[in-house]
């Protein structure tokens, strides 16, 4: 009897350190392992607006190195250059408008957040974009538009700018007004 518990001790007690060295393998790999890379989301959603209501996305890839680089240092997780996004025709694209000056925000340029022209469920809804850059004129007096509307509506009367620098963003919406992913 004294034997099958001293054989049932060592098996239990083998059972303990085999489990002990698989959890610090684990652990170890996992320590390695680039951050997110175990089910997490690295990148972290952006606000912006539609239709004067908030929604989040995220930035994947860029066409433009710079733009990349910006968005990049912004929110932390790399932004991938794709040149070939700047060749995507312009119907299958939507805009973003991003504001280059006016009121101070968490925008790229640090004003206000971005503007986007659809959101899933709009007939013309995509996640390529096609950046829009607003400026406020000197002598307007700049404040938070929400809509595409808005937008131009102080472009028609002649308060703003609009320019387009050929800039294409992959920025799919994960939460917009009435649904999310």
């Amino acid at each position: 009897m004294k034997t099958g518990s001293l054989v049932a001790g060592a098996v239990v007690l083998a059972a303990l350190f085999t489990g002990y060295v698989v959890l610090s393998a684990l652990t170890a790999q996992a320590q390695q392992m680039p951050a997110g890379s175990m089910g997490q989301n690295p990148t972290p959603p952006v606000k912006g607006l539609y239709a004067a209501k908030p929604v989040f996305f995220i930035h994947t890839e860029a066409s433009d190195p710079q733009v990349a680089g910006m968005l990049t240092r912004m929110m932390g997780p790399k932004v991938l250059v794709v040149p070939s996004l700047a060749r995507v025709p312009a119907d299958l694209l939507s805009d973003v408008y991003v504001f280059t000056n006016g009121v101070k925000g968490e925008g790229p340029f640090g004003f206000q957040v971005d503007v986007f022209d659809s959101v899933p469920g709009d007939s013309r809804y995509t996640p390529l974009r096609s950046v829009v850059l607003f400026a406020w004129k000197d002598g307007s007096s700049p404040r938070v538009l929400g809509s595409v509307q808005e937008i131009r509506a102080a472009a028609e009367k002649g308060k703003s700018m609009l320019r387009r620098p050929g800039v294409v963003v992959n920025m799919p919406i994960i939460v917009w007004p009435g649904g999310h992913r």
